[in-house]
């Protein structure tokens, strides 16, 4: 099985910077796209940024210039950078991997959700 495990949410004012960590592990073989998601209150989950295992990116337009996506393949691990964050980027940001376990084919994983918080 693969698990996803998210940390660096929290509360932080209007302008401020929040990194998101999301550590694989489990019986992995190969990792493909790494990304992020994000739920509000009320909404459907919606794409924030998604990165290849080749580090090809794609950004939501409401975040181009202010988040970074970025990976480090031999910790499975992938990264948000949030800069200049305003109170409508406030929500529950999900991992999401597509992820061959060993002895099994490609599949979609969950982390199980980190809540961000922006105060105006």
């Amino acid at each position: 099985q693969v698990q996803l495990v998210e940390s660096g949410g929290g509360l932080v004012q209007a302008g401020g910077s929040l990194r998101l960590s999301c550590a694989a592990s489990g019986s992995i073989f190969i990792i493909d796209t790494m990304g992020w998601y994000l739920q509000a209150p009320g909404k459907q989950r919606e794409l924030v940024a998604r990165i290849s295992s080749g580090g090809r990116t794609d950004y939501a337009d409401s975040v181009k210039g202010r988040f970074n996506i970025s990976r480090d393949n031999a910790k499975n691990t992938v990264y948000l950078q949030m800069n200049s964050l305003k109170p409508e980027d406030t929500a529950v940001y999900y991992c999401n991997a597509y992820v061959r376990a060993r002895m099994r084919p490609f599949n979609t994983y969950w982390g199980q959700g980190t809540q961000v918080t922006i105060s105006s």
